[in-house]
């Protein structure tokens, strides 16, 4: 037990983090950049110089978000940015406009997948629970 600093427990483990620099994924499958600026006892979260980045593939871009409040039931998941490593990324740095192109070309892949393996399903008598509606179920 380190006597200088008494240990923290639950969210108070984030005060630590003020000020550096994070990557934050959220439930919807967001990654947000930014310097957490703010940490309560939810672990709601206050993210300054804020950038969304966006990755398909090995190719990525980066959107402004500003100030960002997260709400802490959504985190999935938060860690410190490396600077030294930052730059080292074997990724590829697009525009904002072809890397949006590419992520709504790679769900309408998703999507269209989805359709034939659901059509497959279908065809053999099977359903994937995704599929039922609430008045399925009972």
């Amino acid at each position: 037990m380190n006597l200088n600093k008494p240990d923290l427990e639950g969210t108070a483990h984030l005060l630590d983090e003020l000020d550096k620099k994070l990557m934050v994924l959220l439930r919807d499958g967001r990654t947000l950049i930014g310097y957490l600026r703010s940490v309560d006892q939810f672990a709601n979260l206050v993210l300054h110089q804020t950038i969304e980045r966006i990755h398909v593939g090995t190719e990525y871009g980066d959107i402004p978000r500003g100030v960002f409040i997260v709400r802490g039931e959504n985190v999935v998941l938060l860690g410190e940015i490396d600077a030294e490593k930052e730059g080292e990324l074997p990724l590829t740095e697009v525009s904002v406009d072809n890397i949006l192109d590419a992520q709504r070309k790679e769900q309408e892949l998703k999507q269209e997948k989805q359709k034939l393996l659901s059509q497959a399903l279908k065809e053999r008598g099977l359903r994937l629970m995704q599929e039922l509606t609430h008045d399925d179920m009972f």
